[in-house]
């Protein structure tokens, strides 16, 4: 019996070893994880890189970093514009599309949306940017039986909604002068801003303070406040918000609900990468 015991408690030490073994980091490739950290640079705000731009930011020689960037090359995620300088290429805008499009960013968020609405006590909800709107892609719905709710896949109008402002915010100047050359600001309530320079000047305010308001802009009794869900380099991919019927949330508890809502947000940055 205690031999018996002893062969056992032997495989169970060597099975769980392999099984340590095969999770241990030895196990992941290094220069796949360089290669990638190549192509983040660009993410960084560069535009082009040469060997030794890429030397000096990854603690590599130049000898190195040139055979990175001749490899990437070849795969096609480099191109080279002049000799020795590299730029993205074009294959990361059809795969920076899919990402964005392969449905799969609902499924993403859900899970953060859900926390939210337990911590807050709200109806809270997604969106992506169509066209000239904002659209629901995934909502959460508090735990009582009174409360204001929303369709998947309802459309809002991005001038006077929480989060079609924050997209608009979050948009490069020409896209804003494109947005506002094809629509007419109509007033849907009597606090609807339709003087463009006032919503330009408020756009500012939401980019510099990261977060928007519904002050009853849309429907006189619908408010609500959102943040951007931003990837590690700064792109929005989504906005979340809370929303309710009551201009308590964005008075009395504009603070504890804004502070749910950043935590959220990290979260959703978080889920992107896999870390949530």
């Amino acid at each position: 019996m205690r031999q018996g015991t002893a062969m056992q408690n032997h495989a169970r030490a060597a099975q769980n070893h392999q099984t340590k073994g095969n999770m241990m980091p030895s196990q992941l490739n290094g220069s796949v994880l360089k290669a990638f950290r190549i192509l983040e640079l660009f993410a960084e705000g560069r535009s082009e890189l040469t060997a030794s731009d890429t030397a000096a930011a990854l603690g590599i020689n130049t000898i190195t970093a040139h055979r990175f960037l001749h490899t990437l090359e070849q795969a096609g995620a480099l191109r080279m514009v002049a000799r020795g300088v590299f730029r993205l290429g074009y294959v990361f805008a059809d795969l920076g599309d899919r990402v964005l499009r392969d449905g799969s960013l609902p499924n993403l968020i859900q899970p953060v949306l859900d926390d939210l609405a337990r911590k807050v006590g709200e109806a809270c909800m997604a969106t992506e940017f169509d066209r000239d709107m904002a659209v629901c892609i995934a909502k959460a719905l508090p735990d009582r039986s009174l409360y204001v709710d929303i369709r998947i896949g309802s459309r809002l109008d991005a001038f006077c909604t929480a989060h079609g402002k924050l997209w608009l915010a979050f948009m490069g100047p020409d896209q804003q002068d494109r947005y506002f050359d094809s629509i007419h600001l109509t007033g849907m309530t009597e606090r609807t801003i339709t003087d463009l320079t006032a919503l330009k000047s408020e756009l500012r305010t939401i980019r510099e303070q990261g977060f928007s308001t519904n002050n009853g802009e849309r429907e006189s009794d619908i408010y609500a406040l959102a943040v951007p869900i931003l990837t590690q380099h700064g792109r929005m991919v989504s906005a979340i918000s809370v929303f309710g019927a009551s201009p308590t949330l964005i008075e009395q508890k504009r603070d504890h609900v804004l502070a749910a809502l950043r935590d959220a947000a990290e979260n959703g940055t978080r889920a992107l990468y896999g870390h949530f």
